[in-house]
């Protein structure tokens, strides 16, 4: 792994290291929607929050980054054709791949079950990374879906995007399992802005003490503030949405969750908006490919 680090940045810099260093011209927000655990709805955050954004006027990228157990198109009930995997190791181009969901919302499908996609080489990433960046001049927002849990994949993905959220739900394992989500990118990346979204909870109060318990723990043991960016209220509709394969802001906009996930991207453009100018919020690529150390002492509470 740290070989390939080494031969894909000399690669980077005999090439164009700018392309990827700081490409030209304009590049999207980036963001990455993670989970500690599996289960908790972040998929359908993505999916929802994609399409709120849409609702705003924005151009929205998802880059469905699940490269084992892809579903963002499932969610949206498209049948791509094709996915990463033809890109990467075929000769498709990527404006081949990319989809259009509702509201023009563009996806990116991963290669679901293409176990070489978790494995790629210095080449291949490079590959990736300038197709990539060239769909990013005219996005607004790169959503990235990543896998749940901590692999050495959805970490550097995390330290690469610009922001970063943790989805978790109020029940212990994932209160506990986002707690050392942080804790990982706390230890890798002190300063690394981290944003907390409680899903299904019953109101404000359940979603504040979900809130409340990882952040007094970030605060005591590794001096790190995380900020709760909203919840989104248990509601029978968003079952009946993904069902329906919709997204609960278009197939029922006015109910409780549908209205959160709609204020949630509201907040989330404004944060932007400001971040833009105080700090880059777009991919960092170097990052992205650079070997995780395994981490240690990750079952532990401090």
């Amino acid at each position: 792994m740290h070989d390939q680090a080494s031969t894909l940045r000399e690669v980077v810099r005999a090439s164009s290291p700018q392309q990827l260093d700081a490409p030209a011209g304009h590049q999207p927000v980036a963001i990455a929607i993670t989970s500690g655990k599996g289960g908790v709805g972040k998929t359908n955050v993505v999916a929802n929050l994609a399409v709120a954004l849409a609702k705003m006027g924005k151009q929205v990228l998802i880059l469905d980054a699940d490269f084992g157990l892809a579903n963002i198109d499932v969610l949206f009930g498209l049948a791509p054709k094709h996915n990463m995997g033809d890109f990467v190791f075929g000769d498709k181009a990527l404006e081949e791949i990319v989809i259009e969901g509702p509201n023009g919302v563009k996806i990116l499908p991963a290669a679901s079950g293409i176990e070489q996609m978790t494995a790629l080489t210095p080449e291949q990433q490079l590959k990736l990374v300038r197709g990539i960046t060239a769909l990013g001049e005219h996005t607004d927002y790169l959503l990235i879906d990543t896998a749940a849990g901590i692999s050495s994949n959805v970490i550097n993905f995390l330290l690469a995007a610009g922001l970063v959220i943790v989805v978790t739900e109020p029940e212990p394992t994932a209160i506990v399992d986002a707690y050392l989500m942080v804790k990982i990118l706390a230890h890798r990346e002190s300063a690394k802005k981290i944003y907390i979204l409680v899903n299904n909870v019953v109101g404000r109060d359940e979603a504040n003490s979900v809130f409340q318990q990882i952040d007094k723990v970030s605060n005591r043991f590794l001096n790190k503030q995380v900020e709760l960016l909203g919840f989104v209220e248990r509601d029978k509709n968003l079952v009946e949405a993904v069902g329906n394969q919709m997204a609960v802001v278009n197939m029922a906009p006015n109910t409780p969750a549908a209205r959160c996930l709609t204020s949630i991207a509201r907040k989330l453009n404004q944060i932007c908006s400001r971040k833009k100018e105080e700090q880059r919020v777009s991919m960092s690529w170097e990052e992205l490919f650079e070997p995780a150390s395994p981490y240690v002492g990750a079952g532990s509470t401090n």
